[in-house]
C-alpha cells in the first residue's frame, strides 16, 4: 500500500508540475514587466528543478510518471488565450496564473489526503510543489 500510494502521489506531482512549466510557457512571451517575467522565470526554473526530483523518485519505482490530463490542458489553453484576446495584460497574465495555482494547491491537498500511506520522500515533495504555488500567487498580487 506504501509503495502504491507513493507511485501515484509523485504521478499526480509529475502531472502538476508539468502543468505548472506549461501554463507558464503560454503566456511568458506575453508579458510586458521585466519583474513579473523574471519571477514567472524563476518559478519555471523551480519547477523543473522540482520535476527532475520526482523524476528520480519516479525511476526508483520503475514509473514513467503522468502527464497533465488533456482535457484540463486544453481548458486550461482555451481560457489563457481568450482572456488574453480580451485584455493583454500582465494584470490577465497575473490573474490567470494565480487562478491556475490555486487550483494545483487545492488538487495537491486532495491528493495528500488520498494517498494517506505514500512515503515521506515523495508527501515532502508535494509539500514543495504546493509552497512554490503558494509563493507564486503571493507574488502576483502585486500585479492583479
Amino acid at each position: 500500500m506504501i509503495e502504491q500510494d507513493t507511485v501515484r502521489l509523485l504521478r499526480e506531482c509529475d502531472a502538476g508540475v508539468k502543468m505548472g512549466i506549461s501554463s507558464i510557457d503560454d503566456v511568458l512571451d506575453k508579458v510586458t514587466s521585466k519583474e513579473l517575467r523574471r519571477l514567472l522565470a524563476q518559478c519555471k526554473e523551480s519547477h523543473i528543478k522540482l520535476n527532475s526530483e520526482i523524476q528520480t523518485k519516479l525511476t526508483e519505482f520503475d514509473d514513467e510518471g503522468k502527464e497533465p490530463d488533456m482535457m484540463a490542458k486544453g481548458m486550461s489553453w482555451i481560457k489563457t488565450n481568450v482572456k488574453m484576446a480580451v485584455d493583454h495584460s500582465d494584470e490577465t497574465i497575473a490573474d490567470l496564473m494565480t487562478d491556475g495555482c490555486n487550483m494545483g494547491v487545492k488538487s495537491l491537498h486532495k491528493y495528500l489526503n488520498q494517498y494517506k500511506a505514500a512515503d515521506e520522500g515523495s508527501k515532502r515533495v508535494t509539500k514543495k510543489l504546493i509552497d512554490l504555488e503558494e509563493k507564486l500567487v503571493m507574488d502576483m498580487k502585486r500585479f492583479l
